[in-house]
């Protein structure tokens, strides 16, 4: 696992996409698992600056338990309908753990979390292939073509 500072110095360019699409839109779809092992999928937001990605959840919420018993996630971007005759920027998602932090002078009640990414992934489609950008801390950023 690791930051965002250490994902954006490793594979800027990658971090530069796959920021801008999550900040196509301010709902994101998050899944977090159940006490019983089941999945659940709930809307987040998530806040970008240079060094982290950071996200709060509301006291007493279905997702802030099931995060609290176990803090990993897989966060999926915004779902953008593209202008018509595009393709759009594709999508993105990844899988985190999140760990507390303490709440911003200005935030609302509740818990709050940075994410620290196990891998992330950048979707889209070019000519006729599906193009698959990963990274992973370790690994490194690895690109898939699909026909």
């Amino acid at each position: 696992m690791t930051t965002w500072a250490t994902l954006t110095a490793d594979a800027p360019a990658f971090a530069d996409r796959l920021k801008t699409i999550f900040q196509a839109g301010t709902n994101k779809t998050m899944a977090t698992l159940r006490r019983d092992g089941s999945p659940r999928i709930s809307g987040t937001e998530l806040e970008f600056t240079d060094d982290r990605v950071t996200l709060g959840m509301m006291p007493d919420s279905r997702k802030l338990a099931d995060v609290l018993r176990d803090p990993r996630v897989s966060i999926h971007s915004p779902t953008i309908e593209p202008p018509p005759g595009t393709l759009g920027n594709g999508d993105a998602k990844f899988s985190a753990v999140l760990v507390p932090i303490e709440q911003p002078g200005d935030g609302p009640p509740g818990a709050y979390f940075e994410v620290l990414f196990r891998d992330a992934t950048v979707l889209w489609v070019e000519n006729d292939e599906l193009v698959i950008e990963s990274w992973a801390p370790g690994r490194g950023l690895t690109l898939a073509r699909r026909k």
